[in-house]
């Protein structure tokens, strides 16, 4: 989800924001939205090429006020006043959420809220790095015989 979705989103909704995880489980109610940044990486890529990419980071953060909630507006007030602060672009978003340590989520919309979706890491160079685009399918038959036999070496 983009800054842009964001904002169209909360302009539509006027209620506390709730915020789920991956496993569906609800970011408690309370939560604090303690920070928005925009994190810029410049970075090399396994096969030599320069990239560079940008994110918009919201973090939340879990407290002992119970009774602390974020509505719509005032999320809505915080982008407004990041962009003009910080020249917030319009990219994706991630969000951060302490676990075990600080998780790194992406966002989507969801009919009750908003969903924290898991990440995954990939290479960019696939083609450098000898990675097919698609998982080579071999027959059985062409297998070396003598592994999977009784006193081969698969087992």
């Amino acid at each position: 989800m983009k800054i842009s979705e964001l904002k169209n989103s909360l302009l539509q909704n006027n209620k506390t924001l709730n915020f789920y995880l991956p496993n569906g489980t609800m970011v408690p109610a309370h939560y604090h939205l303690t920070e928005i940044g925009v994190n810029k990486k410049s970075f090399v890529d396994c096969g030599g090429k320069y990239r560079e990419e940008t994110k918009v980071s919201l973090q939340l953060w879990v407290s002992v006020d119970i009774d602390h909630r974020l509505e719509s507006e005032k999320l809505l007030n915080i982008v407004t006043m990041a962009e003009d602060k910080i020249d917030l672009p319009d990219v994706e978003i991630e969000v951060q959420y302490q676990g075990e340590t600080i998780n790194i989520f992406g966002l989507e919309e969801a009919a009750n809220g908003f969903q924290l979706v898991n990440m995954q890491t990939d290479c960019l160079a696939k083609d450098n790095c000898g990675i097919p685009s698609e998982k080579i399918k071999k027959p059985l038959s062409s297998l070396n015989p003598s592994f999977c036999t009784p006193g081969g070496t698969c087992c």
